[in-house]
Parts: C-alpha cells; sequence; structure tokens
C-alpha cells in the first residue's frame, strides 16, 4: 500500500461534480506534480486530501489510517498540511506569529521559527512585520513556512509560484529542492509544466476532474502531458 493513497475519490460542489473517480498512490520522500487547466479538479482534489472539502465518495489513506471522515485539524496533527492557493495568511499579524500559529494544531517534531528563517533567509529582516505589507514572495515563504511548521509528513502546495517574478519562483523553488532531499512528501500543484517535470518523481495530469494522464516524471515527454492537458490524449500512461 502507498504511504498515501486516494481511491476512487468524488468531490462534488453542489451538483457539479469537481472529481470524478481519480485513484492515485504516493510513496514516503515522492514528490507528485498535479498539473491540468484551470477548473481541472487540482485544487479541489488537495482540498480533500487536507480535510477541507468533504467527498461524496472515495477514501483518503495515509499508512494505516482512513483519513476520509476526519476533520482537517486533526489531519494536521496526523501529518498533513496545506499550502493553499492564494497563501490565506493573517495579514494583521506578523510573520512570526503566522508561523507560530502553523504548530498550534500540528505536532512536536524538528521545524521552528528559527529554522524556516534559515530556509527562506529574505524573511529574517521581515520577521516582526505584518504579512500584509510583505511582497508576494515573502508571503508565500510565509504560508509555506507556517505548513512547515506542523511538521508534516506530507506537504500540500498549491499554485506555489502563482503570480510571482521568476527570480521568487526561482528562490521559492530553491528552498523547496532541499524539502525534497529531505525525503517530506509533496504533492505539488504547478501551472508551469516544465518545472513540474523537473522537480517532480511522478506526474499526474488532470481533465475534466478526472486522471487523463499519470507517469513518471522522468519518462514522460512534455509533448505527452500538453496533449492530456487539452484533452488530445485520452489514453492513460501506467498509474503513478
Amino acid at each position: 500500500m502507498s504511504f498515501l493513497a486516494v481511491e476512487d475519490l468524488v468531490v462534488r460542489h453542489g451538483l457539479l461534480q469537481a472529481v470524478r473517480g481519480v485513484t492515485f498512490g504516493v510513496e514516503r520522500g515522492e514528490t507528485l506534480a498535479l498539473v491540468g487547466a484551470n477548473g481541472a479538479g487540482k485544487t479541489t482534489l488537495l482540498r480533500a486530501i487536507a480535510g477541507a472539502h468533504q467527498p461524496a465518495a472515495g477514501r483518503v489513506l495515509l499508512g494505516d489510517a482512513d483519513l476520509t471522515n476526519v476533520p482537517s485539524h486533526k489531519r494536521v496533527g496526523m501529518g498533513i498540511a496545506l499550502v493553499p492557493e492564494g497563501r490565506k495568511l493573517f495579514v494583521r499579524m506578523s510573520v512570526e506569529e503566522n508561523l507560530l500559529l502553523g504548530r498550534t494544531a500540528g505536532r512536536p517534531g524538528d521545524w521552528s521559527v528559527d529554522k524556516v528563517l534559515e530556509m527562506f533567509p529574505n524573511l529574517k529582516p521581515r520577521r516582526h512585520a505584518k504579512t500584509g505589507h510583505l511582497s508576494g514572495g515573502e508571503q508565500q515563504a510565509t504560508a509555506i513556512g507556517r505548513a512547515l511548521m506542523s511538521n508534516p509528513d506530507v506537504l500540500l502546495l498549491d499554485e506555489v509560484s502563482l503570480g510571482l517574478s521568476p527570480a521568487i519562483v526561482e528562490r521559492v523553488y530553491d528552498a523547496l529542492q532541499g524539502l525534497i532531499a529531505s525525503g517530506t512528501t509533496i504533492i505539488l500543484v504547478e501551472q508551469d509544466l516544465s518545472r513540474a517535470l523537473s522537480v517532480s518523481d511522478k506526474v499526474i495530469c488532470m481533465l475534466e476532474g478526472r486522471i487523463a494522464l499519470a507517469a513518471d516524471s522522468k519518462s514522460v515527454s512534455r509533448d505527452d502531458v500538453t496533449k492530456a492537458y487539452f484533452g488530445l490524449h485520452r489514453q492513460k500512461a501506467e498509474p503513478a
């Protein structure tokens, strides 16, 4: 059994079926890239894994534990942390205060405010600044740091480079390489296909709520993923 497993997951927004029978697994220490057009179901899938959106059917498993009916704050304590699209920081609180909030529902571990600031040195001079006054890159670093403060086994990153300049994206991904090397299990939603393939072990392309393609990142071509992205590749690769 995979370290994190999603089985036949169905998630709805009212009458809209946003995720349709999705199944995949991620092993401990792997990085999985989720790609697909806007509206493909990527964010809804991440939110369902994190417990922020209750599925209509299917299961989410972490090791031997069935998380399907476990509320989101308890999933944090079990080792799953989400960095949401748009960051969702408390903008009237400082960087340090936002980071400390990440520890409240988490569990004991190595991550501390000082360790996050070592990973994101651009935050050191901004430690006591309100996050509403930060640049986009500083806000993203704070959001990732807040998730790390819960000491997760699985880190869910939704659109980590959205709205950031290329230089800032490079800085954020340099920091993420350290996480990947440390063995953190990561599921990454990313619009930049080249970057997604370069940092991941596996890639899943979603189309209209379903998996259009699932493959090892090193063995699949950019052209194959692009065809799946636009619905031109109806033949699935081997399940990731």
